[in-house]
């Protein structure tokens, strides 16, 4: 059987998720064409992907560089700079894919640009469902069934585990997470943690943006909020469950009672080729499971007191409008801060969580009905945030 080859292009190519789904598109390159391919601003792998992979498209959203940055040997492909090269690769008519894997607020702007084009979009970029989850989930419902695929590895293991669940009811999305270093500290040592102890991840190795937020456990509120849309579930259905071994990626529980779960080793190729390669499943190269070597499964429920962000998420959902793109901006100006200062100045872990829950209630409601009124949002959050930071 002929197998159909898919054209794919990646935003965010030189970060984590982008460098993993071109290694394993280079593994299955009879599967994989790479037509796009862009960065922000390392200039040098960028280059070394495009000598790989020769793409009809690159381009660097650093507004630094400029095409006299590139290398004559590279200009076989059209070269775009600036946010404009975001939103070209998104449309290129030659990608029937779009992996988002860029950082932030453009990342929306990504997806909605994919989805209006009618290209699958594979997404591994938070802020397009926290910060626009309604106008995200009704550009993907306009382009099609199964123009949306999960990338995280929750998400992608809780649509894995609806595969074929032919309409039977869903009672709750069981979401897991390690709980990160803090997960048997006191409340009182949480809000005094510093930067270095923040970092300490016991099972990832991360950003210090991601590692920061798997601390305090705003990764996991994010989540809430990206289940909620992508689901179709209320708040209350999702349930987060501590789990540190890491195994369990998540599950769902039908009304019948049966709990079906993914389980695999904490290798983010597979997530990424899943949706990649979606409905086939293909190799990833990577380490199975050995179901002999787990010792034991351990789940035990969050703390909302010691890990406030869970609640903030929930009340977040329940107001409406734009609270969850302001308690995303909020917790990014803090994060930021946070990572700069380490502790000096004040700024702890407790000092993240106070400045959120403050921007939160000095922003009240604001409208989410237009891509305009979430940029809006998000820009008056970070003010917000930056001048309780002074």
């Amino acid at each position: 059987m002929t197998q159909t080859k898919r054209s794919l292009a990646v935003l965010g190519s030189t970060g984590s998720i982008g460098t993993q789904a071109l290694d394993v598109a280079a593994r299955h390159q009879e599967r994989f064409r790479v037509v796009a391919l862009t960065a922000h601003s390392s200039k040098e792998k960028l280059f070394a992907q495009v000598r790989a992979f020769r793409p009809l498209l690159a381009g660097l959203t650093d507004r630094r560089f400029s095409l006299s940055d590139v290398p004559q040997e590279l200009r076989f492909c059209r070269w775009v700079f600036g946010a404009q090269a975001l939103k070209e690769a998104a449309a290129l008519p030659q990608a029937q894919d779009v992996l988002v894997s860029v950082v932030g607020m453009l990342g929306l702007e990504s997806v909605l640009t994919a989805l209006a084009h009618h290209k699958r979009v594979l997404l591994a970029n938070k802020e397009a469902l926290v910060a626009g989850g309604a106008l995200v989930m009704k550009a993907a419902q306009a382009a099609g069934e199964n123009m949306l695929l999960p990338v995280d590895s929750e998400h992608s293991a809780i649509f894995q585990c609806l595969q074929g669940a032919d309409g039977n009811a869903v009672k709750r999305i069981l979401l897991t997470c390690s709980g990160g270093p803090f997960r048997l500290w006191e409340k009182d040592a949480i809000d005094r943690a510093t930067r270095e102890q923040a970092l300490r991840h016991p099972t990832w190795a991360m950003g210090q943006k991601i590692t920061t937020d798997s601390a305090t456990l705003f990764n996991k509120a994010l989540e809430i909020i990206e289940a909620r849309y992508l689901f179709h579930v209320e708040p209350k259905q999702v349930q987060v469950l501590i789990h540190p071994q890491s195994v369990v990626h998540s599950a769902v529980e039908y009304e019948d009672g049966a709990v079906v779960a993914q389980l695999g080793t904490p290798d983010m190729r597979l997530p990424i080729l899943y949706a990649m390669a979606y409905p086939e499943r293909l190799p990833t190269g990577g380490a199975a499971l050995d179901l002999f070597a787990v010792r034991e499964l351990t789940f035990d429920p969050p703390d909302a007191v010691r890990f406030p962000s869970l609640r903030m998420a929930e009340e977040s959902l329940l107001a409406g409008g734009a609270a969850c793109c302001v308690l995303n901006a909020a917790n990014e100006v803090a994060v930021n801060r946070f990572l700069a200062e380490g502790g000096g100045g004040g700024m702890t872990v407790g000092r993240i969580y106070a400045v959120v829950e403050e921007t939160l209630q000095r922003a009240g409601h604001m409208p989410a009905d237009s891509l305009t009124d979430v940029l809006e949002a998000d820009r008056r959050a970070r003010e917000i945030a930056t001048s309780l930071l002074g």
